[in-house]
């Protein structure tokens, strides 16, 4: 039994540092296992046939129509240009000065609007980096101040979010994605607050020791350089300073002008892997597919599919489900793909510009949902070896309080495999009915726990091995040295501080 814990947590070190070194979490999942597997002596094919894979499958089986959905809704909105003129409207509003507060807002709109998470740090870094020149903020808080509006409360604390980590516990618990709106709006409250307060003393603190935009240098291409370099943007674009070389990286990036584009840019894809972009015609319209998302997304949770007769559900052919267990996935994806269809209608005249579009949306599905899938294969395989059961039982003796063995449980993890969602659906597929039942014994609201399960998983889920983390920081083209700090300020510390002031007031006064 010794030398299986031994096994985890070698295969654990394994897993982060892979992740580290930006080997892909596809292959270092599955290799990581097999160290545990050795260890513990378990056969490696057929627990990789038989456990690996069918964890794989199911994962993807059940959200990859959000993964989907969300990839494609994000590059239309980019390619409309709704997306920068959410971002632009935004800016304008709250002024060049209030470029963190802009940034925040825009990224958290893009989210709680059902965009992708990795789609929305693509959108976001061009447009924050054009913010934070205006207003003369070290470009090093770039990634902090992103990070804070789409990995932190409106993935897991808003009421309502479509993103996959407000979705997944409600699998588990039969609750749905609008649970415990109380609890989930202080949560935002407290996070954003915190996240805001630490990023306003840094900008501060960093101007006062002489530090401007320019003054740090990127020491690596980032992702987004490699696209901007392969993209080219219209003529009036070039005019403002868009396509300007960047003698720092030595590659062409793209930057975006915070002033409102009116006109249509009917730039189309050609081989040369040019993007058609176009205009909203006006301001509000922009706005229309993220609000169709919230609008039909709640009124399918809370109007229509209650309303609806289901008993066929309990047929053999549909397993015998319980709507409460399918609800939150269907809502979201009725209201992403009435957003697209928003987006098409809107603009119907340039459908040939958005063809396109729905490719590069597949293409971008795939590796975010395979990633995470192999995590939650990677702890099925774990769950499986015997020395797991030691594991299992020195968690749940260190609570006993349904609330916080849940928290803690996803917390950890969460940590381990650097994300939010597939250390929660590893968590929740080991301890799910065990915690449903402890917290229906002890009287534990089970909306409160999808809420604060949910953002238990948004903490330390951003570790520096964290797969968002590493992908976020190439596409600001920026290293750990230069900006982890400040995102583990707002991604973690204020997430778990928030989390753990929760669970004690939930603990006390009930669910609200």
């Amino acid at each position: 039994m010794l030398l299986g814990i031994i096994g985890i947590i070698l295969s654990l070190i394994l897993l982060m540092t892979l992740a580290y070194r930006g080997v892909p979490v596809v292959i270092a999942a599955p290799i990581s296992a097999i160290v545990a597997l050795v260890f513990s002596g378990a056969p490696i094919l057929a627990s990789y046939t038989e456990i690996f894979m069918p964890a794989l499958a199911g994962f993807v089986g059940s959200y990859f129509p959000l993964f989907l959905l969300g990839a494609i809704f994000g590059i239309l909105m980019t390619t409309t240009g709704y997306a920068e003129h959410i971002a632009t409207t935004v800016a304008r509003v709250l002024g060049a000065r209030s470029a963190l507060l802009a940034t925040v807002v825009t990224s958290a709109l893009m989210t709680y609007g059902g965009i992708s998470l990795f789609v929305v740090a693509f959108v976001m870094y061009p447009l924050a980096r054009e913010l934070f020149r205006v207003a003369d903020i070290p470009r090093r808080l770039i990634p902090a101040t992103i990070a804070l509006g789409i990995f932190t409360f409106t993935m897991t604390a808003l009421p309502g979010s479509p993103q996959v980590q407000n979705i997944i516990p409600g699998q588990f618990f039969g609750t749905n994605g609008f649970a415990a709106p109380g609890v989930g709006l202080l949560g935002t409250a407290m996070i954003l607050g915190l996240g805001m307060a630490w990023l306003e003393y840094r900008r501060s603190s960093m101007i006062r020791n002489g530090e401007h935009f320019g003054s740090e240098v990127p020491t690596r291409t980032g992702l987004f350089a490699l696209r901007a370099g392969r993209s080219r943007r219209s003529g009036s674009e070039r005019a403002q300073g868009g396509g300007r070389r960047d003698r720092e990286h030595g590659t062409t990036r793209t930057e975006t002008s915070v002033e409102t584009k009116t006109s249509v840019k009917e730039e189309q894809r050609g081989s040369s892997g040019s993007v058609a972009v176009l205009s909203p015609a006006n301001g509000f319209v922009a706005f229309v597919p993220l609000l169709v998302v919230f609008v039909v997304n709640f009124g399918c949770t809370l109007w229509l599919f209650p309303a609806m007769d289901w008993s066929y559900l309990q047929e053999e052919q549909f397993g015998s489900i319980a709507l409460s267990s399918r609800a939150g996935v269907w809502a979201v994806i009725v209201a992403l793909t009435a957003a697209i269809l928003s987006i098409v209608a809107l603009n119907f005249r340039e459908f040939g510009a958005l063809k396109q579009s729905f490719v590069d949306g597949v293409k971008g599905s795939l590796l975010p949902i395979f990633s995470v899938s192999s995590e939650v294969a990677y702890g099925a395989v774990i769950a499986s070896v015997a020395a797991f059961a030691v594991v299992r039982d020195a968690i749940f003796n260190a609570g006993g309080n349904a609330l916080v063995t849940s928290v803690l449980s996803t917390s950890v993890t969460a940590a381990i495999t650097g994300s939010s969602s597939g250390g929660m659906t590893i968590a929740l597929n080991a301890f799910g009915e065990q915690l449903r039942t402890m917290a229906v014994d002890q009287g534990v609201s089970l909306e409160a726990m999808h809420r604060l399960t949910a953002m238990a998983a948004g903490g330390l889920d951003t570790l520096p091995h964290s797969g968002a983390v590493i992908t976020l920081l190439l596409v600001c083209g920026l290293t750990h040295r230069q900006s982890y700090k400040d995102m583990a300020m707002v991604t973690i510390v204020a997430p778990v501080v928030t989390v753990a002031v929760l669970v004690l007031l939930v603990s006390l006064v009930g669910s609200f």
